[in-house]
């Protein structure tokens, strides 16, 4: 068997049915970690707990990670930091890029807000776009529209493509933004053009997925977001037959230094740029209600019930898993981390 081969054949072992779950009792882990911290005001408190607890279970699984996208080092934590290798890596263990956001939402979790979820993407090593970077431009549609936007083309431009292929009036189009002063262009924009705006406070991963499903009456995400979470979107929308396309902006002075100097800085990515190859995982838990997963719910007897999304490039699988934890008889790595 020839080398390339091989690799073919390793690469399939990826999307393994029980690595799909093993991934989802990770993200399960980190919701309910969390969500112990929900509306308690300190959202550095909740990141840490998602944090520990995927941390802790990762070391479960057996695949041989890098994080190329990670929480530690955003966030200066001693955890899942840009080049850290996780999982056992046992003999028969796929390479894998790996990209989390142990919380998605930390500010709705600690405020009590909707739509914080826990996520994980994970493509064969190499796939997966990788930056230390803070900042990307956006815009994330569903598969109707997929080919209806351009980056490189004016705003306008785009949201009546996007209403074109949507069959829909521009009066009954809905962007979503989060709500930042940054913003207040595009917004007027929006209005200018008479589409519906759908403002949203933190967590754009799950924005950008919104987009895929026609009840969540989400049509396009538009704006600037975090560059991981622009990643980890990308691999949804791959999984769903969505569209992201991304550009990176320039905010800290190293950042500025270096768009001067590398002509490719601005150079508009594409779902397939950020997150490459036929396998691409997506996995997400809900932490608080949101428009595809509910959250954590506390139950007596110290039982939790939780509500997760594995996705497969591959196959085109979205499957939702609603689970019954009974934290009694967790073992001690998956204890929820108060």
């Amino acid at each position: 068997m020839e080398k390339t081969d091989i690799a073919m054949e390793k690469e399939t072992k990826l999307m393994d049915r029980n690595l799909g779950l093993a991934l989802a009792r990770v993200t399960e882990t980190a919701a309910i970690s969390s969500a112990k911290w929900m509306g308690r005001g300190d959202k550095n408190a909740a990141d840490q707990a998602a944090v520990t607890g995927m941390r802790n279970m990762f070391e479960t699984v057996n695949i041989d990670g890098v994080v190329v996208i990670g929480e530690g080092e955003k966030d200066e934590a001693p955890m899942l930091y840009i080049g850290e290798e996780i999982g056992k890596a046992g003999p028969d263990a796929v390479k894998v890029d790996i990209a989390v956001d142990p919380l998605d939402g930390t500010t709705s979790t600690a405020k009590g807000l909707s739509n914080a979820i826990a996520v994980i993407a994970l493509a064969p090593r190499g796939n997966l776009y990788h930056t230390k970077n803070y900042y990307m431009s956006k815009l994330a549609v569903g598969p109707k529209a997929k080919d209806a936007i351009d980056l490189e083309k004016p705003l306008k431009e785009n949201l009546l493509n996007v209403a074109d292929a949507l069959n829909k009036k521009i009066e009954d189009l809905t962007v979503t933004i989060l709500e930042r002063d940054r913003h207040k262009d595009i917004m007027a924009q929006c209005r200018q053009l008479g589409c519906r705006i759908k403002l949203f406070t933190d967590g754009d991963v799950g924005a950008a997925i919104a987009t895929c499903f026609e009840d969540s009456g989400v049509d396009v995400l538009a704006g600037i977001g975090g560059c991981p979470e622009g990643v980890l979107a990308a691999a949804a929308l791959k999984c769903l037959g969505g569209e992201i396309q991304g550009r990176l902006v320039a905010h800290t002075s190293e950042e500025i230094r270096r768009s001067q100097t590398d002509p490719s800085y601005y150079k508009v990515m594409k779902t397939d740029d950020l997150a490459a190859g036929d396998d691409v995982l997506f996995i997400a838990t809900g932490v608080s209600d949101g428009d595809m997963l509910k959250g954590v719910r506390f139950l007596p007897n110290n039982k939790v019930r939780t509500h997760t999304v594995v996705m497969r490039s591959a196959t085109g699988t979205v499957r939702f898993i609603e689970a019954l934890h009974d934290m009694n008889k967790k073992p001690p790595y998956a204890k929820v981390v108060k």
